[in-house]
């Protein structure tokens, strides 16, 4: 992959993650467009970049509402798209009966069907020219549901279902499908009840720089499925194998979970 000659189309790119891929990417001379729901973080992205010589091309708009016309307005403004990185992501903690309903749609408005159109948008432009590359960031709470993270554990999983369906789906076509699987990653993305259940379970973490050099390795080296962290990958294998092996360990895990739950809106 001849990354100075790549324009790569970052969706929630004013997130943790995916402005540390963005950062990555600029310092090998790609050509970025930065795409989410708010201007703002990305117009401080942009402005960072632009004083190194950078002109990334910045889209906001509202993915399930418009996502052919976000992806028409990319086209329009940079000719061609090579690569697409999904980063965008919406979290929910606590008992799944306590959710509301409006927050379990816009998990999975955001983390599944929104990424979804984009894509469905996009493929007809890599179609015609019989190449491109996606790369959907999911979670490893995709391949293990985890308490209190349901209806997030589940968007996880249809990203992942998706990914793989997509992959086998577009063989020989010259487009390839990514699927990347971060463990608890230190970004805004996580809230204070979140963090402080993660620092109590002494959860092992990544910072977001070292989740986008993992992403930039999987595209390198050409990997559909990268799980991140150890022993947290082995779970992964253990959970599809032995799932009745870990629901005893994380079953346990609940009582310890509970009181950080009531911490949701401190």
């Amino acid at each position: 992959m001849n990354t100075r000659t790549t324009t790569v189309l970052i969706l929630g790119a004013g997130g943790g993650i995916g402005s540390a891929i963005a950062r990555q990417f600029v310092t090998r001379g790609t050509a970025v467009i930065l795409v989410g729901r708010q201007r703002e973080p990305l117009d401080i992205l942009a402005l960072e970049f632009s004083k190194q010589g950078r002109s990334p091309i910045v889209i906001t708009g509202d993915l399930v509402a418009d996502a052919p016309g976000i992806v028409e307005r990319a086209i329009r403004a940079a000719g061609n798209i090579d690569m697409l990185i999904n980063c965008a992501g919406v979290q929910t903690f606590g008992f799944s009966q306590d959710e509301a309903a409006a927050d379990t749609a816009k998990v999975f408005a955001t983390n599944v069907v929104g990424p979804i159109q984009l894509i469905n948008s996009l493929l007809p432009h890599m179609l015609a020219r019989k190449q491109g590359r996606i790369v959907n960031v999911g979670s490893i709470f995709g391949s293990i549901g985890f308490p209190c993270f349901a209806s997030y554990s589940a968007s996880k999983f249809a990203l992942r279902g998706f990914s793989e369906s997509l992959r086998r789906e577009l063989a020989g076509t010259g487009i390839q499908v990514h699927y990347v699987a971060p463990r608890y990653t230190q970004t805004n993305f996580n809230g204070s009840a979140v963090t402080q259940m993660a620092q109590a379970l002494k959860m092992k973490q990544d910072s977001a720089q070292h989740v986008a050099a993992q992403v930039i390795a999987a595209i390198e080296t050409d990997r559909a499925n990268t799980y991140l962290g150890w022993p947290e990958k082995l779970f992964v294998r253990i959970n599809a194998l032995l799932p009745y092996l870990v629901d005893k360990s994380l079953m346990k895990q609940v009582a310890l979970i509970r009181p950080f739950t009531s911490r949701i809106n401190e």
